[in-house]
């Protein structure tokens, strides 16, 4: 059944009105609010930031149901979900600036993980609805194998989601491990579809080519939540991952 996390455009743009299953970890004990009214405070940003998590972990859920019986209601809450990332990842990077003059470093270098994990997030947001469009427009059915495929792919990132969220939760690093260790599979199932269809000449046959491409964009949102997990190590670790070797992080 197709699902969707239970936020609003008034609870993004009132965050107060925001509720989760937690916070972004503040890494400052004093966790004041010091902002004035609807300009942003730093637990705000940090609630809305993982809502967003919840989001795109739903538009992946969703994709599921939407491969597999051409949901018209797992496409428009894909849609939804789609809508309301791009309404918190305006939010946030609007706020921000405010905020963080207000804060020390270590609390503003949690401000600027909320916004690179939003940035992040909007466009895996966007990467979904690439794949709800393609399986919406299209007249015949997609082959039995290749949905299983895509679905695999749709629950691996499902997955990384939910595990990356619920590392920047607990603060857990373990989290970010196996996101960075499952970004193989993903980019496995992938790189199978490709190599299958393109001996069947993808360029002239639009089924083949549709598959590829919601292949690419699945594979593609995997890097941006393998982002969110280098993000986390960022944040927890104080070093970034962003230049060295995947592999040597994953272990």
């Amino acid at each position: 059944m197709p699902r969707k996390a239970a936020t609003s455009r008034t609870a993004v743009e009132e965050p107060g009105a925001v509720e989760t299953a937690g916070a972004m970890p503040a890494q400052n004990p004093e966790g004041k609010r010091t902002a004035r009214k609807g300009s942003g405070s730093l637990d705000d940003l940090a609630r809305t930031a993982l809502k967003a998590f919840l989001i795109a972990r739903d538009a992946a859920f969703n994709m599921r149901d939407l491969l597999t019986h051409s949901s018209r209601m797992a496409f428009l809450a894909i849609k939804e979900c789609e809508k309301e990332l791009d309404i918190i990842e305006r939010y946030i990077d609007e706020r921000l600036p405010a905020a963080i003059t207000r804060v020390n470093e270590a609390r503003a270098r949690q401000l600027l993980t909320s916004l690179k994990c939003t940035t992040d997030l909007e466009r895996i947001g966007d990467l979904m609805m690439s794949v709800a469009m393609r399986v919406q427009s299209r007249t015949a059915k997609i082959a039995a194998s290749d949905v299983r495929q895509l679905v695999e792919m749709s629950a691996i990132l499902r997955e990384m989601l939910d595990l990356v969220y619920r590392g920047f939760v607990d603060l857990d690093l373990e989290c970010a491990r196996k996101v960075l260790q499952m970004d193989k599979d993903i980019d496995r199932v992938c790189h199978g579809l490709f190599q299958k269809h393109l001996t069947e000449h993808a360029s002239d046959n639009p089924s083949s080519f549709d598959v590829i491409l919601m292949a690419q964009a699945l594979e593609r949102a995997g890097d941006h939540t393998t982002n969110l997990a280098e993000d986390l190590y960022s944040l927890i670790e104080g070093r970034s991952l962003r230049h060295a070797p995947k592999k040597r992080a994953a272990t």
